[in-house]
């Protein structure tokens, strides 16, 4: 068992009001700088490879510190990793302002990770033990996901009306007063858990986990941006060698630091593969998506974030009635059937000709297929009992980290790639490295003919770009509805 104390039911929601408001806030910040990269690139120039570094770098830390922080957690306690992780956050983003270069600004989006990594598996592990009546926690946990959908969607939302007002900053500091008020909510609302008996410290363990996560998504960040060379190499090998001791370490162990056990459950499985095939998806198409509505269609700031609407209220429409459908029509139709219809918004990026109407058509299915995963968080703890919380939310949360990375980079360099091959080879370095590149030497040489051209080849790398992540996410439909329980039942649950 895993002590928490008393939490009468009022008690319970309103921790849950707080939980799943800092994780709304968490995932705006993730897509907020979708938005704003233009700005802070306009401003300080970074490098392309800076700009991914921007970019990756807060995946790149939580993955790396998801695993060791979940198990800290549960021997420190939970409620104080959380509040911690509010502060770093809450520091970290008022660091921006001394934010002056390239670096800096990576610096600043480390920190945040650090923060991040704290955050949210600590939020769901919590809920996991507030909620002890199955069908609450179903419901619990169908609120904090569904908050983490929305959020997505309203970060373009919320950054464009600040970037209209501010500059680029700004975007990072709306974090600093929900961070504050978090950490007093949270000190007055959130009761402390931990798990009594965690077990040994595993020190090689945490290494293990650490450097084969970054290594891991290294590996896939060079290989998207260079290809295969000697870096890309060095990295997956010792990717595959550190995770793979490292799941065997944990096999062996009775107090594994992560209890990959847990995947020997199909319900757990599927729902770790949704998570994962959505973030993917998501991750690479969307930062396409915003480029390709600032810099070909001339939209503001705000004016994408108001574009991106429909996706926001798609995922607001769907997320509260996931829940209830899950029990109507079972669990596994709504997990699969989210992804199919994610996918079929994903897949007309490619069938039509890309303007706001057809995006728009997309962004509403891609909005309403992620409300319907938030029942994805329910079917992951339904396959994992209460001591292992803490284990179940770090595998969630690597899922979407490392999707994420994997997305940008992977789907990113594909998209470059595709666009490349559009232009002429003999192009200068900046025409084929970037949208913007070929942008600015269109305007410093006159060139209507080359803006035209770099345009179309964007267009028509998101249109293909589109139709990857809907093959991607229909083939995650299959394995989902595969691997988990016909007769799944998130209300009866009992752990």
């Amino acid at each position: 068992m895993t002590r928490t104390s008393a939490a009468p039911a009022t008690g319970r929601w309103a921790a849950l009001a707080v939980l799943s408001a800092s994780l709304l806030m968490v995932v705006m910040d993730m897509t907020i700088l979708n938005v704003a990269l233009p700005e802070i690139s306009s401003d300080l120039q970074p490098s392309a490879v800076q700009l991914l570094w921007m970019v990756d770098v807060y995946s790149l830390v939580v993955a790396g510190l998801l695993v060791t922080v979940s198990s800290l957690g549960d021997r420190w306690g939970r409620k104080r990793m959380l509040i911690a992780g509010f502060t770093v956050f809450g520091v970290a983003s008022v660091a921006v302002l001394w934010a002056d270069s390239p670096a800096t600004v990576i610096a600043v989006r480390a920190l945040l990770g650090i923060g991040g990594a704290m955050i949210m598996p600590s939020t769901l592990s919590m809920i996991r033990n507030l909620f002890t009546d199955p069908r609450e926690r179903a419901t619990a946990l169908g609120i904090w996901a569904a908050m983490a959908a929305v959020g997505s969607a309203l970060g373009p939302i919320i950054g464009g009306l600040l970037l209209e007002a501010f500059n680029w900053q700004a975007a990072f500091l709306v974090n600093v007063p929900v961070m504050v008020v978090a950490i007093v909510a949270g000190l007055l609302l959130l009761p402390e858990s931990r798990d009594p008996n965690p077990g040994r410290w595993d020190a090689l363990g945490t290494v293990l986990s650490m450097g084969g996560m970054v290594a891991l998504v290294y590996a896939i960040k060079h290989l998207a941006t260079e290809g295969l060379d000697a870096q890309s190499i060095t990295a997956t090998l010792i990717a595959a060698i550190a995770l793979t001791w490292f799941v065997r370490r944990c096999l062996r162990r009775p107090d594994p630091i992560l209890e990959v056990r847990l995947f020997r459950s199909g319900s757990f499985s599927a729902g770790t593969l949704a998570a994962l095939s959505t973030s993917i998806a998501m991750g690479g198409v969307l930062l396409l998506m915003v480029q390709w509505m600032q810099l070909i269609k001339g939209y503001s700031p705000v004016q994408t974030g108001l574009a991106m609407l429909p996706m926001a209220v798609g995922a607001a429409v769907v997320s509260p009635l996931a829940a209830a459908l899950g029990a109507r029509i079972g669990a596994r139709t709504v997990l699969a059937g989210g992804l199919v219809v994610s996918a079929l918004g994903f897949l007309l990026l490619w069938i039509m000709p890309l303007s706001y109407p057809s995006v728009a058509a997309g962004t509403v299915l891609i909005g309403a297929g992620m409300g319907s995963l938030a029942i994805a968080s329910a079917v992951i703890m339904a396959g994992a009992p209460a001591a292992k919380a803490g284990s179940a939310a770090a595998i969630e949360e690597t899922s979407y980290e490392v999707g994420g990375a994997l997305g940008v980079a992977v789907l990113g360099s594909v998209a470059a790639a595709l666009y490349r091959a559009e232009l002429p080879t003999g192009a200068v370095h900046a025409v084929r490295e970037s949208l913007g590149g070929a942008l600015s030497v269109a305007r410093e040489t006159g060139s209507a003919a080359l803006a035209t051209q770099a345009k179309a080849a964007f267009t028509d790398s998101l249109a293909m770009t589109g139709l990857y992540g809907g093959a991607l996410m229909l083939v995650a439909a299959v394995i989902v509805w595969y691997l988990t329980p016909a007769r799944l039942d998130l209300g009866a649950a009992q752990h």
